[in-house]
């Protein structure tokens, strides 16, 4: 995917026609010559200097940050899609993530020339100049490099984008444990069930629901290991066996309240 908005960046300076300018370009980058280069916000700085040039040069290259509602609607599509939201949250660029932005009506990459903003202390003519070349091609490497650099041209930071998709994950999972919650309460249990189940039939432990004797309080477990098997085993054993096969002749051995 990385590799797919490099080529898409390159390619959109490449449509200038100008050969000779980029195939020198691509050849100092790969040189090395492309020094301290450094995205901060929207713009890209780097210091430059051919095998022919007597000092460096700065080249820089900017585009439009997206604004913070552009943003906030990218993120929430990100969010709702599982798939994009773990591998993004795992530190991975998830492929077609481009496609994500698009239906949000934005572009990672600028489409054309129009979005982009360059300038060299060269100061030669025509621009792009062979020292913003090499920087392209040095920004493109980065993107292949750091997938999230890509994000931070466009203004967002990978820490966050990721706080971002975290608190909307957290928010649409509490979010929909109310609604469970909601539907339980509202919910009436069938006419032919009786309202008080055994804690363990409640917590589906198998077998049919149990009554609590006459005469127990509310919650009372009538099998004293069912505690046991309500919460989530620890991850412990010894000589192999789990810790709860352990622990359950004991807690069986406790008097039934």
């Amino acid at each position: 995917m990385t590799d797919g908005l490099a080529l898409a960046f390159l390619g959109t300076f490449e449509s200038l026609r100008m050969g000779p300018t980029f195939a020198r370009g691509r050849r100092d980058e790969r040189a090395g010559h492309v020094r301290n280069l450094m995205i901060s916000g929207s713009l890209v700085v780097a210091q430059v200097r051919g095998p022919d040039d007597p000092a460096a040069f700065r080249a820089r290259i900017a585009v439009r940050a997206f604004g913070a509602s552009e943003w906030a609607r990218a993120e929430q599509d990100l969010a709702g899609q599982a798939r994009f939201a773990a591998d993004l949250l795992a530190g991975r660029m998830p492929p077609g993530i481009g496609e994500i932005f698009a239906e949000a009506g934005l572009s990672l990459v600028p489409l054309s020339l129009d979005e982009v903003a360059m300038d060299c202390t060269c100061e030669r003519w025509p621009m792009p100049c062979v020292h913003l070349a090499a920087a392209c091609y040095a920004l493109a490497r980065t993107f292949e490099e750091d997938p999230f650099a890509v994000f931070a041209w466009r203004g967002r930071t990978r820490d966050e984008l990721l706080m971002h998709l975290r608190e909307l994950r957290s928010a649409s999972a509490v979010a929909a444990m109310d609604a469970v919650a909601d539907g339980g309460v509202a919910s009436a249990p069938p006419a032919d069930r009786p309202d008080d189940l055994d804690v363990a039939a409640f917590w589906g432990l198998g077998g049919p629901p149990a009554l609590v004797p006459t005469g127990a309080r509310p919650g009372a477990v009538t099998r004293p290991d069912a505690l046991l098997d309500q919460l989530d085993p620890p991850p412990l054993a010894h000589d192999g066996r789990p810790i709860v096969d352990l622990l359950r002749p004991a807690y069986r051995a406790l008097p039934e309240r």
